[in-house]
């Protein structure tokens, strides 16, 4: 049985006020324990995190890594920094970081690569545009992000792996995949995760990173291959965020 996880991707956004809100309500919720929570605030908040949510099921996440481990690298962040500030989860080829900071698979690799060998566990993002959806390329577009990674890590490091699939054309634009439409991407997706190793197919867990909301979290996450959400707005707000976490329990 998978555990399912829910992760907040706070983006470029909150502040100390919204994140003492968020470690109050938490602190106070019965989360479902058959689930893990994730948050992932911007670098400036992960120490004030840590406290919040110390008294709390809730665990850090980051946005990103560099993949080198120091040196001179103005604004950049260490795998082994963010271990020190109790982070566990790091998000890695986010549609974001591809686009507007042209990331290739081989920085996606290489921040994947920084992660497992600090101990942390990447989330892989991967997902198409509107344009290569509507070409009928969605499959391939996904898959090669996959093997972009897969592809070149061993067979321990794979099953220590999260991938989450976001469709770029449903995320900031109002536009949600159906559940069915999910499914369908995450089945695709597991059937080529079996092809590397069977137990590896059952064993990842899959996300969903569409534009994810309190009211149609339940239905999504009822799908047989969605195994979680990877949320952006709705992490911004308590009650939603709760719901959604309630929903996957």
């Amino acid at each position: 049985m998978r555990t399912p996880i829910i992760a907040g991707n706070w983006k470029m956004n909150g502040s100390l006020a919204l994140l003492e809100d968020f470690g109050h309500a938490f602190s106070e919720a019965a989360l479902p324990e058959s689930i893990e929570v994730v948050i992932l605030p911007p670098f400036p908040y992960l120490a004030n995190a840590d406290e919040a949510f110390e008294a709390s099921l809730v665990q850090l996440g980051a946005q990103t890594v560099n993949p080198e481990e120091q040196g001179a690298f103005t604004g950049e962040v260490s795998a082994s920094m963010l271990k020190e500030f109790g982070v566990r989860f790091v998000l890695v080829g986010h549609s974001e970081r591809r686009t507007l900071f042209r990331e290739d698979d081989s920085a996606v690799l290489a921040r994947a690569r920084a992660a497992l060998n600090s101990g942390l566990t990447p989330i892989l993002c991967v997902g198409e545009t509107l344009e290569e959806r509507e070409a009928g390329r969605t499959e391939s577009i996904v898959l090669g992000q996959i093997d972009a990674v897969l592809g070149e890590l061993d067979s321990q490091q794979r099953r220590e792996l999260v991938i989450a699939y976001e469709p770029v054309w449903a995320i900031g634009t109002g536009r949600t995949a159906t559940p069915e439409q999910a499914q369908q991407v995450h089945a695709a997706i597991r059937q080529h995760l079996h092809a590397y190793e069977h137990e590896l197919g059952n064993g990842v867990r899959l996300l969903y990173g569409g534009s994810m909301k309190a009211d149609n979290a339940a239905q999504l996450l009822a799908q047989p291959d969605i195994d979680g959400g990877l949320i952006g707005g709705a992490s911004l707000k308590t009650d939603d965020f709760l719901a959604i976490c309630h929903a996957a329990g």
